[in-house]
């Protein structure tokens, strides 16, 4: 019963319209990958995905995807989660890598350390944590020839 529910959700183009929310945002997305994890799940592990996922439920665990993942209002997420692209409406606790962008929307809290080159926070939402967006692929030449005398270092008390 649950391969058949899945199947017919999956060719559905209407699976894609309702994973946005209907503020004029368009997600491109492969309608031939789009999983779903509802309201009511409980789920604790790792899972890993290839395409779209919405999640509406409770995930203690570790979430992988290579595309979009999108978090709903109920959802709560708690612990490792790397995806392609992140939309997030729900609540996450953990770590955060986005390889494209990370986009935060009302009323979507994310408490966490993130890494991903582009970031986009709606007002009306929160974020708590540390934001890498790629510094650290900077030489240390390049940032150390900001006019500093050599020998000088600065530091922060």
């Amino acid at each position: 019963m649950w391969s058949w529910a899945m199947h017919v959700w999956e060719e559905s183009e209407e699976a894609i319209m309702w994973a946005t929310k209907e503020r004029g945002q368009q997600v491109e997305q492969n309608c031939e990958n789009f999983t779903l994890l509802g309201k009511g799940v409980d789920f604790k592990g790792v899972v890993s995905f290839d395409g779209t996922v919405r999640v509406d439920g409770r995930v203690e665990g570790e979430i992988h995807t290579t595309g979009t993942l999108i978090v709903g209002e109920h959802a709560m997420i708690e612990g490792i989660v790397s995806a392609g692209v992140l939309m997030n409406s729900g609540k996450i606790n953990g770590t955060i890598t986005a390889s494209e962008k990370i986009h935060i929307l009302k009323p979507g809290l994310l408490v966490g350390d993130i890494r991903t080159p582009l970031i986009a926070i709606e007002e009306g939402s929160h974020f708590h944590g540390m934001c890498d967006m790629g510094a650290h692929y900077w030489s240390k030449q390049a940032a150390l020839s900001c006019d500093m005398p050599p020998g000088l270092v600065a530091a922060a008390h």
